[in-house]
């Protein structure tokens, strides 16, 4: 009997071990989705309104979760990636507009990012008394990433993205973690944020939209069929998909945009920090005082990983995209394709010349890339609740927490358009208003044409 039962145990943990080993699709997600723009919502939730919008915090892991629920159904479904199923079903038109949107998402925030990455390494090699002048400036830092990062991707492909991601994110939530249980939190007060209330004002609803935007993005969406199909996952993976889903966004996501709230919402109120200026590196510094210079360089170490683990995983989404468009075979095998990865790699260096302070630039970058998510949840919700394109189509729960969705991208980017329609005389606002624009006409002619479809049929 004992053995039996140690032999039940054992494949018990194999196949824990199995599903573990197998994981990796959503953690690329949840890489991008756990980086700087996120951080910034949540440094500034916490100085602003200390512990009122930690519900809003909670919520933005579950909605994040449904988004790649939804995207890993296309994707198990179809077993093929997002573009051709859209080129197929919808036709070559939308199928560009789709492509369109999401490069030019990706393409802004790999370069502000790497600005992010680049200042911060240049921090902390300043903050350690490095004597070499070059290691202390951000320019050398934007080349050496945008280096490494060319050869890594254009070498590994999607394995060395994926292996990327796990350690990173889990470096990320252990720092974040860890700075969190010596920050000085107020449990009672904590708990009194889970009550669902929005503070006074309109920046209370802004702040609340930038936390839950940061877990629905285009990128993440878009990216979620292309990261199964390198794994060759089909219906059969579901389980593991799911898992996969559920630990990554879920829980990894969720305990990440905790703990970095927490340590806010405890540290910068009472640090006197001003919300409208903070950034990451000075979150960081802020905490030396408080908690300990340990604390300081824990949180910037989680600040370089979250930018180290965004800039992987959304270097390869504008690849699939264009890949899959285009026909190429989605490998590194495929010269084109190792092409595309090195050269999206490399122009993120960029990032490293641009002026201004990388958390403004963080704020435009989510409003850009948020403007054209609502686009790219109405394809997943046509595509999932068409017939001939599912053998499955879209449960009624499943198509709630697809509305929900769409509902709060399409608020969050009413607010960032409303913003820059203040300042459109300016060349960047203007883009982003005609942009918008843009996707607004998109979203109207798309469910025009799934409505006559449905009439036809």
């Amino acid at each position: 009997m004992a053995t039996e039962s140690q032999s039940s145990n054992s494949r018990g943990i194999g196949r824990i071990g199995t599903h573990l080993e197998r994981l990796g699709p959503t953690w690329l997600a949840g890489a991008i989705a756990a980086g700087p723009a996120t951080m910034g919502s949540l440094l500034v939730a916490g100085a602003s309104f200390e512990y009122a919008l930690l519900w809003v915090v909670v919520l933005s892991a579950v909605l994040g979760t449904v988004g790649q629920y939804l995207a890993m159904r296309l994707g198990l479904l179809t077993e093929a990636g997002i573009v051709s199923v859209a080129e197929r079903h919808l036709g070559s038109f939308w199928a560009w507009v789709l492509v369109v949107d999401a490069v030019l998402a990706a393409g802004l925030a790999q370069i502000v990012i790497m600005k992010t990455l680049a200042s911060v390494s240049a921090t902390m090699a300043a903050e350690a008394g490095v004597g070499v002048a070059a290691l202390t400036d951000p320019r050398f830092w934007g080349i050496a990433w945008a280096l490494l990062l060319a050869l890594g991707l254009a070498g590994g492909g999607y394995r060395f993205a994926e292996a990327g991601a796990k350690v990173l994110v889990s470096i990320v939530v252990v720092a974040f973690l860890a700075a969190a249980f010596v920050a000085p939190i107020d449990p009672a007060a904590a708990a009194g944020g889970l009550v669902p209330a929005m503070p006074a004002g309109v920046d209370g609803a802004l702040v609340a939209a930038g936390i839950l935007g940061g877990a629905v993005h285009i990128t993440l969406l878009t990216m979620q069929s292309y990261t199964m199909r390198a794994r060759g996952w089909t219906v059969r993976d579901a389980d593991t998909a799911l898992v996969d889903v559920a630990s990554s966004m879920l829980l990894a996501f969720g305990a990440f945009s905790l703990a970095v709230f927490l340590v806010a919402a405890s540290v910068l109120p009472s640090a006197g920090v001003d919300p409208a200026t903070i950034d990451g590196v000075g979150a960081a510094q802020t905490l030396g005082p408080v908690a300990g210079e340990y604390a300081t360089w824990v949180f910037l170490a989680g600040l370089l990983g979250a930018a180290v683990s965004t800039l992987g995983g959304n270097t390869i989404v504008p690849p699939y995209l264009l890949a899959d468009k285009l026909g190429w075979e989605r490998s590194t095998d495929d010269g084109r394709y190792r092409a595309a990865i090195a050269g999206f790699a490399l122009v993120s260096a960029v990032g490293a010349f641009l002026g201004g302070t990388f958390f403004q630039l963080l704020v435009l970058t989510l409003a850009f890339g948020l403007v054209g998510t609502p686009f790219a949840i109405a394809v997943l919700l046509v595509l999932l609740n068409d017939p001939d394109v599912v053998p499955e189509t879209n449960s009624l729960p499943a198509n709630v927490g697809g509305i929900a969705l769409f509902v709060v991208a399409a608020v969050l980017a009413g607010e960032f358009v409303q913003d820059e329609l203040e300042t459109i005389t300016e060349p960047a606002s203007a883009f982003v208003v005609v942009f918008a624009a843009a996707m607004a006409l998109a979203i109207v002619g798309l469910a025009g044409k799934y409505g006559r479809d449905r009439l036809a049929a």
